[in-house]
């Protein structure tokens, strides 16, 4: 019994959303375990640890952060292209804040309330004013970064406030990012798994007409799936720019949405709508940093950087595709039926 129990398992893990990207992570570590000397080294220097794996963490944070966003956003249909923008928006106005000689927590709730702000734009526009999610975002995408130009006015803030600086570079052992995320992945986990609010989403992406009549909210459910991820990548954006100690509005978050949207599609969650995983999202985030950390780690050229990651990423989202696990699927034997004849 306990032997089949556990084939059992094993054959529902290798057909779940998470199998595909686990094994590419891992594949990615191994791979790294004989290409790059000292990649797993773990150091403890004056209470902290180092090593290329918390390098990872770290710098993975905030794509995770705006990923869960993204992934809830996508789970209902839609796209949040902006989220790029946000974080430039949110880590100037955070900056700016600092600079003036604001304190930590103000420039912190300055910075959220930004992404606050911006999510309840997209939220209008996509759900109340029935504008289509990529075009509707595609607006504060384009205008974002000009908004985030005119707050500082077009140059680079850099502050040296060693409170606010710590949000992204301090250690408790480990980053304080990661820390940051594990909050927001409680928080994410319960808001969606513990609420009506994930199965109202899900439900909205599969059908939204269906919802509308069983008598859900479809408006403000997608409303909200766009202020989710505001908020999200605000707070990305505060790491970002307090892990730099400056915040710049021209590459602040410089094409973020579409690694987001790539974890989101790594981890499993279709475009198309309807279930969505958190879990195999942050697999698919710390999959493309682990990624990027790897081809820096090599020496590749920068001028191929980008095509080296774009044919790995392809191929995993291939291997996720139903015509490539249809074609490596055990093909299960057809039992012949004798007819069955009258004895006489």
């Amino acid at each position: 019994m306990g032997e089949n129990k556990t084939k059992t398992l094993f054959s529902d893990f290798t057909h779940s959303k998470m199998f595909w990207p686990i094994v590419a992570l891992m594949a990615l570590l191994l791979f790294n375990l004989f290409m790059t000397p000292g990649f797993f080294t773990i150091q403890m220097k004056d209470g902290h640890l180092y090593g290329s794996l918390f390098d990872i963490l770290n710098h993975a944070t905030p794509l995770i952060l705006i990923s869960l966003g993204m992934t809830v956003v996508i789970a209902t249909q839609g796209i949040d292209i902006s989220v790029g923008a946000i974080i430039a928006i949110s880590a100037v106005v955070s900056a700016t804040v600092i600079v003036d000689g604001g304190s930590v927590l103000s420039a912190v709730l300055a910075g959220i309330g930004s992404g606050i702000v911006c999510g309840i734009w997209n939220g209008l526009l996509v759900s109340y004013i029935g504008i289509q999610p990529m075009v509707g975002t595609l607006i504060l995408y384009i205008v974002g970064r000009g908004i985030a130009q005119l707050i500082t006015a077009g140059q680079i803030l850099t502050f040296t406030s060693p409170a606010f600086v710590a949000i992204g570079t301090g250690y408790w052992l480990v980053p304080v990012a990661c820390y940051v995320a594990i909050a927001i992945i409680i928080i994410m986990h319960l808001l969606t798994r513990k609420t009506s609010f994930g199965l109202f989403v899900e439900s909205i992406g599969v059908n939204s007409t269906a919802s509308r009549y069983s008598g859900i909210n479809a408006k403000r459910i997608i409303f909200c799936t766009y202020v989710i991820s505001g908020i999200l990548a605000s707070i990305a954006g505060i790491l970002i720019c307090s892990n730099i100690k400056s915040a710049d509005a021209n590459n602040a978050g410089l094409w973020l949405e579409l690694d987001a949207i790539l974890a989101t599609v790594i981890g499993g969650t279709s475009m198309n709508g309807g279930r969505f995983y958190l879990s195999g999202t942050i697999v698919g985030a710390l999959f493309i940093q682990t990624l990027t950390t790897t081809i820096y780690s090599l020496g590749v050229p920068t001028e191929v950087t980008l095509v080296v990651k774009a044919v790995i990423v392809i191929a995993v989202c291939l291997i996720q595709t139903p015509v490539f696990i249809k074609m490596f699927a055990k093909k299960k034997p057809v039992v012949q039926m004798k007819p069955v004849t009258e004895s006489k």
